[in-house]
């Protein structure tokens, strides 16, 4: 007998149980408990960022910067912080899935989200073509669906090759919900075709609608306007202010932007690099993220992301930083650089070195500017990461396609993947691959026969480099039936560590996989009223979520997923 999947009649989102205050800073009137005294909380994504990064560049390691330290504020919030040295993200570990989690307290089994690039057997294509070559695909409205991969990145943008996303009216860089295409998202006949918007695809609430919900104020910054899905529950409404300047567009010079190291980004930095997209250049990336970094200093001066209206203090808000994650995967071959790490004892090359310390310096400025405003003894400050970086050791590297094959090319061969993910798809986006591959087959009948080619292929030099193959019930033990769950893969293979299904000379870490680099990430809770403490019980980064409600005073049974899954506020930090 099928199991009953009770992810797709979810309750609407509950509303918190204790009295909804005035949108202002009196939130905190009817919610917090004058003794615990946090009154926002300001939560940083710095992906890519281990548990030992943190603990490398916390302390120094002699092998870097002459053993001196060389994230000094990061060090200095530990001092007043709980750091949990055994966290670890979703799995798989992708940005999506890993947000996420961090939003909604849930897994990739109950919020739906698997990959930015997945596949849902409910859903059929956009009714154009995407920026990244996704469909089109036809959909009939009461039809039973076709299946399509399912797309939440660029590839959704009006207009991915412009920061602002090409949103109509919008200025240089205020990429946001108004940057989306509604013809470029999937849609669902079971509801007339009508596309699935971001915050509709997650199939949970997150901790920005239940606080703006009761009566809090709002915001997020990120770097695809598709990541307006952490407005899932209430929808856009949720978020008093987003801001998601496209990471993936043309380079451009940023006037009046400087980096909080010191750096004018009026000019692109690196007009050698490829400027198809900030991503390439270990410094046009910093100048991609000094838009978030104003945003967030513009919003703890109670002024919007722009500086163009005044609004006030967020009860919660926070920024996601894609330098670090940069700094090491990249090989930028038009100036002989590398990034990445020099050993498997984590020590940074020069290139990410910069990029440490950017991102220090930055927080370093949130720092300085809540303490300029008063605002710092009664701010949480949660740094984690919405996933690692594998592998560590820059000798594990393989990257697979180079020499051997990939299980999503092997299956694609033999007829198994629908065409919307398969590599015999001329124009399509192509499998959910890096180093983990999700599978989903034309028919789930097929999964036997799949699993049969996967494993008389496991070879690195000819093969997929094969790992771990999770299905049946390996797979179903903590994911849903793809049976009954149309988004479940039927077949998650991951790679011997090292492993990346890509033929890329321009990377050598990846991400999404299960792997302990891909999944340990730095965790650290800071106020000035804690005692510096270093938990290593295992917790998730699914915990944040619950905890950040704990800390605000509403109740975290509020969030579906805690509901659900039994989702735990994190040990160590009390409040009252």
């Amino acid at each position: 007998m099928k199991k009953t999947l009770v992810l797709l009649s979810l309750a609407a989102a509950c509303s918190v149980g204790t009295a909804v205050a005035q949108k202002n800073d009196n939130f905190h009137q009817g919610h917090i408990n004058e003794r615990n005294g946090i009154r926002r909380v300001l939560l940083i994504s710095v992906d890519g960022m281990h548990a030992v990064d943190f603990q490398n560049c916390a302390n120094g390691i002699s092998t870097a910067n002459n053993g001196v330290p060389y994230c000094p504020a990061i060090a200095a919030l530990s001092k007043t912080g709980v750091n949990y040295v055994s966290a670890s993200t979703s799995k798989p570990s992708d940005s999506f899935p890993g947000l996420t989690a961090i939003i909604t307290g849930g897994s990739p089994a109950f919020t739906g989200v698997y990959y930015d690039v997945a596949y849902s057997r409910a859903l059929d294509g956009p009714a154009v073509m995407t920026g990244n070559g996704n469909g089109p695909g036809t959909c009939t409205p009461g039809a039973a669906p076709t299946g399509f991969t399912t797309e939440y990145e660029e590839g959704i943008d009006i207009d991915k090759t412009k920061v602002n996303g090409g949103a109509p009216g919008a200025s240089l860089t205020d990429g946001g919900i108004a940057s989306l295409d509604p013809t470029k998202i999937d849609r669902d006949p079971a509801n007339g075709c009508n596309p699935v918007m971001p915050w509709q695809f997650v199939r949970a609430n997150s901790i920005f609608s239940v606080i703006h919900q009761a009566g809090g104020f709002a915001a997020w910054s990120d770097k695809h306007p598709a990541y307006s899905s952490v407005a899932s529950g209430l929808g856009p409404s949720a978020l008093d202010d987003f801001y998601a300047p496209e990471i993936n567009s043309t380079v451009i010079g940023l006037p009046g932007v400087t980096t909080p190291t010191g750096i004018s980004c009026a000019t692109v930095l690196d007009p050698g690099s490829d400027t198809s997209a900030w991503t390439n250049s270990f410094q046009n990336i910093q100048c991609y993220d000094s838009l978030k970094v104003n945003a967030i200093l513009n919003e703890i001066d109670g002024w919007d992301h722009l500086r163009t209206k005044k609004t006030q203090v967020p009860t919660i808000f926070g920024m996601n930083f894609q330098a670090l994650s940069v700094g090491q995967k990249l090989i930028e071959a038009s100036n002989s650089t590398t990034g990445g790490y020099l050993d498997a004892a984590a020590t940074p090359s020069a290139a990410l070195l910069g990029e440490f310390q950017f991102v220090d310096a930055s927080i370093g400025a949130f720092v300085s500017e809540l303490k300029k405003q008063g605002l710092y003894d009664s701010t949480l400050i949660v740094i984690t990461a919405k996933h690692g970086q594998s592998p560590i050791d820059p000798s594990r590297y393989v990257g697979q396609t180079i020499n051997g094959t990939s299980p999503a090319t092997l299956l694609s061969n033999a007829g198994y993947i629908p065409n919307s993910e398969s590599t015999n798809n001329p124009t399509g986006i192509g499998p959910t691959e890096d180093d983990v591959s999700l599978l989903w087959l034309n028919s789930s009948s097929n999964t036997d026969a799949a699993v049969a080619i996967l494993e008389a292929n496991p070879s690195t030099s000819t093969g997929i480099g094969l790992g771990q193959i999770f299905y049946g019930p390996s797979l179903t033990i903590n994911y849903n039936d793809p049976t009954v769950d149309p988004r479940t893969p039927d077949i998650i293979v991951t790679p011997n560590v090292g492993v990346t299904y890509s033929g890329s000379h321009a990377k050598q870490e990846e991400h999404g996989g299960f792997a302990h680099d891909d999944t340990n990430v730095v965790m650290l809770l800071s106020n000035p009223s804690f005692k510096p403490q270093t938990v290593r019980a295992e917790v998730g980064t699914a915990q944040v979520a619950p905890t950040i409600l704990k800390a605000l005073g509403i109740d975290p049974r509020a969030l579906d997923a805690v509901r659900a899954e039994g989702t735990s506020v994190l040990p160590a930090v009390q409040f009252k």
